[in-house]
């Protein structure tokens, strides 16, 4: 797979480090750190799939959430942008049209699809959210037509729409989770172990369809 048209990767981390306190006594004061990513340096070229490997708790759900800035962490993390432009997007302060961009363009499937869909909401404004967010329709119905093509294309139909999260098995569930992620057409999806709180059924099944 090639690389961005400029060669740039989507994404370069230098650095990064991302250190949990570990807290105790009446006062809970810092009693020292859990050292979950340690000066790390990763290159994410477009258009192509990283897998990163370790043990439990050796820090991969940690990377996946600094990506996605779920976390913050030190270090860098150069993102390139769909005109070529690189800049930094670490720390928790930029300009607002950045934050969007970046949001935009990175998304995350979860490990556990049943706690990372909201059961108040209905699976088409789950999967329409983002769309929303971003202002990509100018009416509600215009999304709805891109929300059932997205259904269509893991697997569920445009009657899934209307039904909750607690009508659906886990497998079903993270093809929603996986629908909402690819809604913006991002460049780059972090999945977060997506198949380790499924069946062995349907393992496959949503391994096929990523």
């Amino acid at each position: 797979m090639s690389a961005t048209k400029n060669d740039k990767p989507v994404l370069q981390l230098r650095g990064v480090r991302k250190f949990f306190p570990v807290k105790g006594g009446i006062a809970m004061r810092t009693k020292g750190w859990v050292k979950a990513l340690d000066t790390l340096d990763l290159d994410i070229p477009e258009g192509q799939t990283i897998g990163v490997v370790g043990e439990s708790g050796c820090g991969k759900t940690t990377l996946g959430k600094v990506v996605a800035r779920l976390y913050s962490a030190e270090g860098k993390m150069l993102f390139t942008d769909r005109q070529g432009a690189s800049w930094n997007c670490s720390g928790t302060v930029r300009p607002r049209l950045r934050e969007m961009a970046y949001r935009r363009d990175v998304q995350m499937v979860f490990q556990d699809p049943f706690s990372s869909l909201d059961p108040r909401m209905t699976v088409g404004d789950i999967v329409r959210e983002p769309l929303d967010a971003h202002q990509i329709h100018a009416t509600k119905e215009e999304a709805n037509v891109q929300v059932a093509e997205l259904l269509r294309r893991v697997g569920l139909g445009p009657e899934a729409m209307a039904r909750y999260p607690h009508e659906f098995s886990g497998g079903q569930r993270q093809r929603i989770a996986i629908a909402r992620a690819i809604a913006l057409r991002p460049r780059l999806v972090v999945c977060d172990e997506p198949t380790s709180a499924l069946d062995v059924s349907v393992q496959s099944q949503v391994v096929n369809l990523l």
